[in-house]
């Protein structure tokens, strides 16, 4: 019977050359094969620039020469797709795209960083846990040794060996010495390995809530496949816009009020939970917001006509069926921006500079990470001069407060909070809105206030109240309503003083209100508002000044007054 040679065994009788030729032959096939980068390897997030309520991130990814295509993995899930935009290098020619999405978990390579910091964590408590309870077989061990050694001596047996010797005094203090010492130790190395075990657990506790908080978020990511053809090494940008992500300004304003200045710091604190973090990227924040709707609603037309004459049934249902239908247009134009505002977190900036939004680029490289964590960053500070005023309402509060009005610097600011500072103490928080009527203030400035002015004193009289009758045989009531208070300034320097009043205003035509001041007000509708009266003056230094309102209020006996106050 002949033998079966194994499969293998004509290669070993083949010539050495002909190995060499056929081993050149498959390497060239195999770098005949399209080539394939994976961005996960070599991609990095270069740049990102933040709206409120959306942000555009700008990867860079190395292109290797030769190179058929290239798949940038573990995107994030909030990645918009319409806003893909790829460039390259000139060495690189791009081809078609492809878009999937999947479960993270089927992903290879994508999972999430708060996972592997938890996993970190979790093998570091159970390291801790394991040296733990090998110290509790040593603390075992030493308390068997010290009960057998100290326990009284037991009646040997007749039939058993004899015992050995008793240990001499100084065997004893020697014994006991080195069980003394290993139980010392044992004990402060249990006590140093709990506290590492909660302080571990206790970082380990955020984190786990954040993960299953955002676990729907995070579920599935994004991959996008490019073919392209690289002549030589190159490199390759993608950007993408993602929801979520957002910054909203803070300001910090101190008042100095000696130069009656206030030198404002703007901040910014941004946030974002997209899925990837962003690690020592180029920070731009815009106060553009490219989620809002491209065209504002137009108007619908208003037309007049006369009502026809009431006709039957069938004439109306005629009638509506040859109306024209309204503008189909406008509805769904309507509908679809109050979608995505609603949609969009609540961040107040929305200001912009000649139609083109404004933005800030922050010098250094910034980390932010895709835990919600808010990193605040300094825009530079600016320096305006202030106009002081000590305002009072003193029939609401016998308080006088200080406020500062600046006018809006050069540039775009948009409204924020605003820590406030007097003096270079903290007295509260404020809000800085060039944009918005502020109290008082002029067109385009904003009124902070920087707490209570102790130094001046406010008094208000009691309110004096007199109803008669007046008209033909009484038929008309009339009330007199009396208010005065005085301001005195115990500064050494003068002050410019605003007292504010609340007078009577009549909505009806039946009701007529008369009011004399003394002195006369600098604004009978302050602030816009009718019937807030603003008395402003000097009040020079120890120097008390004196103001009181009379109003005359008649309206028919037969009608009830209403009254708000």
């Amino acid at each position: 019977m002949r033998p079966v040679s194994p499969p293998f065994l004509p290669l070993l009788r083949t010539p050495l050359a002909l190995l060499q030729a056929l081993g050149m032959a498959s390497l060239a096939g195999l770098a005949a094969l399209p080539a394939a980068v994976h961005a996960q390897d070599s991609s990095r997030i270069a740049r990102v620039t933040v709206y409120p309520g959306s942000a555009t991130v700008e990867r860079v990814a190395k292109v290797a020469a030769g190179a058929r295509s290239l798949t940038l993995a573990c995107l994030p899930a909030s990645l918009d797709v319409q806003s893909l935009q790829i460039n390259a290098d000139p060495a690189v020619r791009v081809g078609e795209f492809n878009v999937l999405t999947e479960d993270r978990d089927v992903a290879a390579g994508c999972a999430s960083p708060l996972d592997g910091r938890i996993r970190e964590l979790e093998d570091q408590i159970a390291g801790v846990k394991a040296e733990a309870s090998a110290l509790q077989l040593v603390d075992g061990y030493l308390r068997s040794v010290a009960q057998a050694g100290a326990g009284p001596e037991a009646a040997a047996p007749a039939n058993t060996a004899p015992r050995a010797a008793t240990p001499t005094p100084a065997q004893i203090t020697a014994t006991a010495e080195v069980l003394r010492k290993s139980g010392q130790d044992s004990f402060a190395r249990a006590h140093q390995l709990q506290r590492k075990q909660e302080a571990l657990e206790l970082a380990l506790k955020p984190l786990v809530a954040e993960r299953d908080r955002v676990a729907s978020q995070r579920a599935r990511v994004v991959s996008v496949t490019i073919n392209l053809a690289a002549e030589r090494e190159a490199e390759l940008r993608l950007s993408y816009q993602v929801r979520g992500p957002g910054w909203q300004p803070s300001y910090r304003a101190t008042l100095d009020a000696t130069k009656a200045t206030v030198l404002i710091e703007r901040q910014a604190l941004v946030a974002q939970n997209s899925g990837e973090d962003w690690g020592g990227v180029q920070l731009t924040l815009s106060t553009g917001q490219p989620g809002r709707a491209t065209q504002g609603q137009l108007p619908r037309p208003w037309w007049l006509n006369v009502a026809p004459p009431p006709q039957g049934a069938g004439a109306q249902a005629a009638a509506v069926a040859m109306a024209p239908a309204p503008a189909p247009a406008m509805a769904p134009l309507s509908r679809s921006r109050n979608a995505a505002e609603e949609a969009m977190p609540t961040f107040d900036v929305s200001a912009l500079d000649k139609g083109f939004a404004t933005e800030f680029a922050v010098p250094q490289r910034i980390t932010v990470p895709s835990s919600g964590q808010r990193v605040t960053l300094a825009l530079g500070s600016h320096t305006a001069p202030a106009t002081l005023l000590t305002r009072t309402a003193p029939a609401v509060e016998d308080v006088a407060y200080l406020v500062a009005q600046i006018a809006q610097p050069p540039g775009v600011w948009p409204a924020g909070a605003a820590g406030l500072y007097r003096d270079g103490a903290f007295v509260g928080n404020g809000r800085i809105d060039f944009g918005a009527p502020s109290a008082g203030a002029p067109a385009g400035s904003t009124s902070l206030s920087f707490g209570r002015d102790e130094l001046v004193t406010v008094r208000a009289e009691p309110e004096q109240d007199v109803t008669g009758s007046s008209g033909f045989v009484g038929s008309r009531v009339e009330r007199k309503t009396r208010r005065a208070y005085s301001v005195e300034n115990r500064h050494k320097t003068g002050i410019t003083l605003q007292v504010l009043h609340a007078a009577p205003v009549s909505r009806n035509e039946k009701i007529e209100v008369e009011s004399r001041y003394q002195p006369q007000p600098t604004d009978l509708a302050w602030n816009r508002s009718a019937g807030t009266i603003a008395w402003q003056q000097p009040v020079a230094a120890g120097a008390t000044a004196q103001f009181s309102a009379e109003h005359t209020v008649r309206y028919p006996k037969d009608i009830e007054l209403l009254e708000r106050r």
